[in-house]
């Protein structure tokens, strides 16, 4: 794939939630456990995302290059931020075509953006061990492992937590 000239962060369409899912399905074939992988109806239901969190993406001249998914105070989406002072997003999944382009930094840099309109003070998120891919991208926003944060949401998942402070 070519570089692609410039892409725009924004909500994401009602008409688009499949192949957000496809993708978000895609980005983390490599993580989970197959076709039969209770886990991958969790990351193709981009409805639920859309109605409970915020679901952004990343777009070029229509063509759906990224995802994530914001979890703002109150949502059921969230994780490890029971606190308000503390954002969080989930399921950063870039399309493999598009890895390299900035697309995971500028999808996280809106969800930073959305915690700090909310009123959050810091970020956090957890990834599974294996996304090393992942961890370098928040190593060069300046998030820092925290591995007393880190959780198991079923036997057999260790995931590993980071934070960031936002001001």
């Amino acid at each position: 794939m070519r570089p692609l000239p410039s892409y725009q962060i924004r909500m994401a369409r009602e008409s688009e939630f499949e192949a957000i899912g496809d993708l978000t399905v895609a980005a983390y074939a490599s993580f989970t456990q197959g076709p039969g992988d209770p886990y991958i109806q969790r990351l193709r239901d981009t409805r639920t995302r859309a109605t409970q969190a915020e679901l952004w993406v990343a777009v070029s001249d229509g063509r759906l290059l990224g995802s994530v998914t914001y979890t703002p105070p109150g949502s059921p989406w969230r994780e490890l931020s029971a606190d308000s002072d503390e954002g969080e997003f989930r399921m950063l999944s870039v399309h493999p075509d598009a890895r390299g382009l900035g697309v995971g930094d500028a999808l996280v840099s809106r969800c930073e953006e959305r915690s700090v309109d909310d009123g959050a003070t810091s970020m956090v998120l957890s990834s599974l061990p294996d996304m090393r891919d992942a961890h370098r991208l928040y190593a060069r926003r300046g998030y820092q492992r925290a591995p007393e944060r880190d959780w198991s949401p079923v036997p057999g998942t260790e995931l590993i937590a980071f934070t960031k402070e936002l001001r």
